[in-house]
């Protein structure tokens, strides 16, 4: 027994619920690409403040390394995990509480040595291109206008 008539549905109303459908689809796609678009932003944007962060702890740590060593043989560290443990005192001393890697690749910093072999600086290898080119502290002032994050270079303050 059937209610309500004849179920069959003419070409017309197939063609507007096909039509309704791809419309749906479509307006559907082009909020997950904005919605992607949005989170892609602020994620970059999250870990170039991490990378802004963590550098300016490298650089903090390197500048107490060369400040605490003995007197008349001030140096850079040779390595990084010297900073979490520095080996020249016989209690611990550390400039860093743990290293951290790179925010923007999450692998390796690339490191700046000075003549002797120090380490005197860090900075991310990537060469992707930044958000943040304007508004950055007096430390790191010369990052302005950086056409890769490889620029932002986190080198610690002229020896006193």
């Amino acid at each position: 027994m059937v209610y309500g008539g004849d179920l069959r549905r003419s070409p017309h109303q197939a063609g507007f619920t096909l039509l309704g459908l791809l419309f749906l689809v479509t307006v559907l796609g082009l909020l997950l690409a904005a919605v992607g678009t949005t989170w892609s932003m602020r994620s970059q944007r999250e870990k170039e403040a991490e990378l802004l962060f963590i550098g300016d702890q490298y650089r903090r740590a390197l500048a107490s390394y060369y400040r605490l060593g003995p007197s008349p043989d001030k140096h850079y560290p040779k390595k990084l995990s010297d900073l979490t443990r520095d080996p020249r005192f016989p209690s611990t001393v550390r400039h860093l509480r743990r290293q951290w890697p790179d925010p923007i690749t999450g692998g390796d910093w690339a490191l700046l040595r000075d003549e002797e072999g120090g380490i005197k600086g860090v900075h991310s290898p990537s060469s992707a291109t930044p958000i943040k080119d304007t508004g950055f502290s007096r430390e790191n002032a010369a990052f302005e206008g950086s056409r890769q994050y490889a620029d932002w270079q986190f080198v610690a303050g002229a020896p006193q």
